[in-house]
């Protein structure tokens, strides 16, 4: 390359950072996006050289297209936020009531934003296109990620690469798995219909809460006595709704909850098994339930041979020992379905620094990250698109 990569990326460190403490302090929820929406396009728009379209929604996808032809390379970055009251303390905290970017997706565009910056630069000396998608409404179901593909958004895309600054891991390390790299998620409802009365006389009712209870506890057999110890699966109750008055036994309790797990005959399984404990265990108290389960995102697994040109990347950047072969992650995330249109892989970049105090669970209202990490993400990326191009072989 004709120009200094390191100049330029050293250009735009300060930027980054700016950049993601702005979108923190105005966090959008998922699918309403319009204003983060707005300042991506606007941000794009003073770059310069990139052409903008909106695939869905509130999506935004830049192409830079290089000065020669060559494979198609697509970076993607989530951007909307949580409903969370945010409780960090910090001088760029959130500014809107109840909305909080406690997952790191103002990182994740912040740095997919100097990274389009830097290649900008570098038009002249492309070799193909690079493309940069940003995603809206990751956190929430059905996600946005397919509606982005069903416009086009992976049109001609030969790989996608996709990162998650992880709270979990400290500051330095980079997980580069060659397959498995987060779980599938799912989200189920179990409604029960009992018979409601007074609580001083529960032999005249069928008390949903009751019978709630034991499915609950009966739940968790299914992944310690079903599921081959060998397979990783969660099963978890997450919501329990019944009940308006202490004096009353209610006629109907709600369930709901979700399921994680790589291996695709035990999502079967899961599927299977937690409606017919439910089903089995209102029968058994006189009750009855309705029961449905909703796939949500699949498993993220990465492409092995994409995943080793990444990894070399990373470890020429940050040395071989910080990037490291972990153990996959159970949470979901729906770059899977960018993955399943191209070879992909995906990164967990460590974002937490425990000597900085900065360990709150992703989802907190006290999460943070250490923005050192930022620049890192930067530089991978930057580095890892242009080694794609090279060694990413024509469409036949």
């Amino acid at each position: 390359m004709t120009r200094n990569i390191e100049t330029l990326i050293d250009g735009v460190r300060q930027q980054v950072i700016d950049w993601r403490r702005h979108l923190h302090a105005h966090p959008e929820l998922s699918f309403e996006e319009y204003e983060t929406s707005k300042f991506i396009v606007r941000t794009l728009e003073e770059i310069g050289g990139i052409d903008i379209s909106h695939p869905s929604g509130t999506s935004v996808v830049g192409r830079l297209i290089g000065a020669k032809p060559g494979p198609v390379i697509a970076i993607r970055a989530d951007f909307d936020a949580l409903p969370i009251q945010e409780e960090t303390g910090l001088p760029f905290a959130s500014k809107v009531a109840n909305k909080m970017h406690a997952c790191a997706h103002d990182g994740h565009t912040s740095i997919l934003l100097g990274v389009a910056k830097i290649l900008a630069e570098m038009r002249e000396d492309l070799a193909g296109e690079i493309r940069f998608l940003f995603q809206n409404g990751e956190e929430t179901p059905p996600g946005g990620s397919r509606g982005m593909i069903a416009g086009g958004a992976m049109r001609g895309v030969d790989r996608v690469i996709g990162l998650h600054l992880w709270a979990p891991i400290e500051i330095g390390t980079i997980q580069i798995n060659p397959t498995n790299v987060m779980a599938a998620c799912d989200i189920f409802e179990i409604r029960i219909h009992g018979e409601g009365g007074h609580i001083g006389a529960p032999h005249k009712a069928v008390d949903p809460i009751a019978v709630g209870s034991q499915i609950v506890n009966n739940l968790q057999h299914i992944v310690a006595r079903d599921i081959d110890p060998l397979d990783a699966a969660v099963v978890g109750v997450t919501g329990f709704q019944s009940g308006i008055s202490v004096g009353v036994i209610p006629p109907t309790a709600v369930l709901t909850g979700g399921t994680n797990v790589f291996s695709p005959q035990a999502r079967d399984l899961l599927e299977r098994r937690i409606g017919e404990v439910a089903q089995g265990i209102a029968a058994a108290h006189g009750a009855r339930c309705e029961y449905s389960y909703t796939w949500v995102y699949d498993a993220v697994i990465n492409d092995p041979d994409t995943a080793a040109i990444v990894d070399r990347v990373a470890a020429d950047l940050f040395g071989r020992d910080n990037v490291q072969d972990l153990p996959p992650i159970m949470p979901g995330e729906d770059f899977s379905f960018f993955g399943q249109q191209a070879p992909s892989c995906f990164i967990l970049l460590g974002a937490g620094n425990a000597a900085k105090g900065i360990t709150a669970p992703h989802h907190d209202a006290k999460f943070d990250i250490d923005e050192d990490a930022l620049a890192m993400g930067t530089q991978l990326f930057v580095k890892a698109a242009l080694e794609l191009l090279e060694n990413t072989p024509p469409r036949v």
